[in-house]
């Protein structure tokens, strides 16, 4: 289930009516910027009772491909950890 930008900003319009979207439009932007800033500079981004994004190095190394069995080599990059709460997930679970 994918959730779009918009719904959200619709959504916390609908839970509180005395913000206007535009301003809810703005905050929800500054926070998506500021984590993308966070994981750039391979910072680890908590947000508590909700999730953790960490970022972890991959090491350079030769990967197999499972289609064809071919071996490719890889450079090291990063990618990100996504953990969720065990309060988060119970609440997720509860709604569904």
């Amino acid at each position: 289930m994918t959730t779009v930008k918009s719904e959200i900003i619709k959504k916390l319009a609908n839970n509180y009516p005395n913000f206007y979207k535009k301003d809810i439009s703005k905050i929800l932007n500054i926070l998506v910027n500021e984590i993308k800033n966070s994981l750039r500079r391979k910072e680890r981004v908590e947000l508590r009772d909700i999730f953790t994004l960490d970022p972890k190095l991959q090491k350079a190394g030769f990967r197999r491909n499972p289609k064809n069995n071919e071996k490719i080599f890889k450079n090291e990059r990063y990618t990100i950890l996504f953990k969720s709460s065990k309060l988060w997930l119970k609440k997720v679970n509860e709604e569904i």
